[in-house]
């Protein structure tokens, strides 16, 4: 029974341990995202904006089909 209670703190420790390198890589991830928006924000701006007319096409097709039924 002793040695069930240590396998089971050690398997405990080791998902501690992934469940931390998860957080923090999901941080850095999140940080690194942030920045890139930070450094690049006139070009997503432009990407952006020639989008536009591509998601109001969409939209209308997707309302025209909508409106079919």
């Amino acid at each position: 029974m002793a040695e069930e209670a240590k396998q089971e703190k050690k398997a405990d420790g080791k998902k501690a341990i992934a469940t931390l390198f998860k957080v923090v890589l999901g941080l850095a991830f999140l940080l690194l995202g942030v920045l890139a928006i930070l450094k690049w924000w006139p070009q997503l701006l432009e990407i952006i904006k020639g989008c536009i007319g591509l998601f109001l096409i969409l939209a209308g097709i997707i309302t025209l089909a909508i409106a079919k039924e």
